[in-house]
């Protein structure tokens, strides 16, 4: 109990509620990503009244230590220094081209032996499963459908699904035409496709750096070159840089993920993005937008598309369920806009048609409301593990680490300094069962040597917390 104290030099009461919440947090009885006590278990706890906590709470959220979330509760925050976040890379001088599949081909194997901790799948759909209600979903499926849920399905998609797709664009103010929506299998065939509509081998593509290493073998495959643009660890690529490398390249097109960034996690400001757009547009650039994670925000609301601030048709959108409902199910897609004849061609060529009974089944799935549901679990699980990760990577991570702070998504991005080799300490996680992604492969020009991607995308829990002090002490051996 909190003892009553008089007002002759004394606290007041709300002032010892906000010193209790720091000596929990102090002594880990209470650690970053954990919710706090609601009001009124504290009040009722401690003998004060709701009021009395509630102020000592808000008196906490304006000094950073919690953050309040809607219809959620008040929740620790893991304090951090902005100088522990990533520093800015240069602009890449000329494009370059790539090679890099027989490393990432290395550590795909490795990434997905079993019976090791997966911090190097970015799969965030484990930290709040689907099985089951998709199992459902597509029981129903079978059952109301038979023989025709096993069939091919057409070329551009299951029209009850792109119906879907169609509906939640409109959230946006986007209109969509179904023609110009083309289903795929997975975003990396959507973004396979929209390079072919634009550009040719040998032209060149601006990504960002660090870039999601799919995209970065992606354009290896298709003999493009790729310039690097910079990538703010808060609001997305630099526009400063894109504007400096489309006065001195002959830019083809540019491949960015335009709202949670794959490693770094930024999250691109709306303004942001419809300045890109602009700017693209005003000198014929097509953008290829990756929006595969634009659901997983964490953010006061979801970012806008894109595509919304096109006024010349010179957007492409992309993305999948992959990260949001159902990886091995390999539904994505793209609205192609002026370029969906060529789109469709391109599917048929490449793989005919996406599953059927799995587009039927998520087309299931999300008109029954199961698949929103879900998905705000899904932020507020991955969340919570980006807090609690940060937390426990900054006690046993070498001192001068940079850290980056997702905005999104379910990875995390380590510099661990120039003495760290980043390919050394893969081998060494993965000796002991413990998987991450070395920096390498998210740069064409051989950037990133010293750092790692790491995913919270996992059930939390104490495997996963000892699994994270072993690659603390892995580090230290993992100097050059």
């Amino acid at each position: 109990m909190i003892r009553q104290k008089n007002s002759q030099g004394h606290e007041f009461l709300y002032q010892q509620v906000i010193q209790l919440i720091r000596d929990m947090s102090a002594q880990q009885v209470l650690l970053p990503g954990e919710k706090l006590p609601s009001l009124r278990k504290m009040a009722d706890n401690l003998n004060i009244s709701i009021p009395t906590v509630k102020q000592a709470y808000q008196v906490l959220e304006d000094q950073g230590l919690i953050a309040a979330r809607e219809k959620s509760g008040y929740f620790l925050k893991v304090v951090t220094m902005a100088h522990n976040l990533p520093k800015r890379v240069k602009l890449s001088r000329e494009p370059v081209v790539v090679n890099k599949q027989a490393l990432i081909e290395q550590v795909y194997s490795a990434i997905h032996q079993a019976n090791v901790v997966p911090f190097g799948i970015a799969n965030p759909i484990a930290a709040a499963p689907t099985d089951k209600a998709l199992a459902r979903n597509m029981r129903r499926v079978m059952t109301l459908a038979g023989s025709k849920a096993i069939n091919y399905g057409p070329t551009d998609g299951f029209v009850p699904l792109k119906k879907q797709l169609v509906y939640r664009y409109l959230d946006f103010g986007i209109g969509v035409n179904m023609d110009e929506l083309v289903i795929t299998n997975g975003a990396q065939e959507a973004m396979a496709i929209a390079l072919k509509c634009v550009t040719q081998p040998g032209d060149i593509v601006a990504i960002e750096t660090p870039c999601y290493h799919g995209i970065i073998e992606l354009i290896e495959s298709l003999g493009l070159k790729a310039l690097e643009i910079p990538l703010c660890p808060d609001n997305g690529i630099w526009l400063s840089d894109l504007e400096r490398a489309l006065n001195e390249h002959n830019i083809k097109a540019c491949l960015f993920s335009t709202a949670i960034s794959n490693p770094v996690g930024s999250f691109m400001p709306d303004t942001n993005r419809q300045q890109l757009v602009e700017l693209l547009e005003s000198q014929n650039v097509v953008l290829i937008e990756d929006d595969v994670y634009g659901d997983l925000y964490f953010t006061a609301k979801r970012g806008t598309p894109a595509i919304a601030y096109s006024k010349k048709g010179l957007v492409i959108s992309c993305s999948s369920f992959s990260k949001t409902a159902a990886p091995s199910y390999r539904v994505g897609w793209l609205i192609a806009g002026k370029f969906a004849t060529q789109a469709r061609r391109y599917k048929r060529a490449l793989s005919c048609s996406a599953s059927l009974i799995n587009q039927w089944t998520l087309s299931e799935f999300v008109a029954s409301g199961e698949y929103d549901r879900n998905l705000k679990v899904l932020r507020q699980r991955l969340r919570d593990n980006k807090e609690r990760m940060r937390w426990c990577l900054q006690q046993v991570m070498p001192q001068n680490t940079r850290i980056s702070d997702p905005q999104g998504g379910c990875v995390i991005w380590l510099d661990l300094g120039g003495e760290y080799d980043s390919q050394k300490l893969f081998l060494l996680a993965l000796e002991v069962g413990i998987s991450i992604t070395p920096g390498l492969i998210f740069s064409a020009s051989n950037k990133y040597k010293s750092c790692i991607r790491l995913s919270y995308g996992v059930q939390w829990g104490e495997q996963i917390e000892q699994a994270i002090v072993t690659l603390g002490k892995l580090t230290l051996l993992a100097k050059k």
